[in-house]
């Protein structure tokens, strides 16, 4: 009986790194699907950046992906084909829609929530 549930949990760990790797490619490609693909793996992600803030565009929300996805300014410039300063301004708007302190590590933030 303990093999089954060890067999169980190493396919669902499998199946999330699976996962993981596919959000993870999709948001290097600055594929379109990246949005829908992350809806259908963290509803409540976007449930609760709703709940902050409802008038997010997709545009933002996709930024808000990059971030919890922990893609360093450098990573998300080079996928959007934009400069790291662009990333950096976009940063700071989406911390003043977002209501979060300067104070507060961004990525730490989204990794929280």
């Amino acid at each position: 009986m303990r093999n089954e549930k060890t067999e169980f949990n190493l396919e669902e760990l499998n199946q999330k790194i699976f996962v993981q790797d596919e959000i993870l490619a999709l948001a290097k490609e600055n594929s379109p699907r990246l949005l829908s693909k992350f809806r259908l793996v963290d509803p409540d992600f976007f449930k609760k950046l709703s709940d902050i803030q409802p008038n997010l565009k997709n545009s933002e929300l996709i930024f808000c992906i990059y971030l919890k996805l922990n893609l360093t300014t450098k990573e998300i410039a080079t996928y959007t084909f934009v400069t790291p300063k662009a990333i950096q301004n976009r940063k700071n708007r989406l911390r003043k829609k977002l209501n979060i302190a300067s104070t507060v590590d961004i990525y730490k933030w989204f990794n929280e929530f």
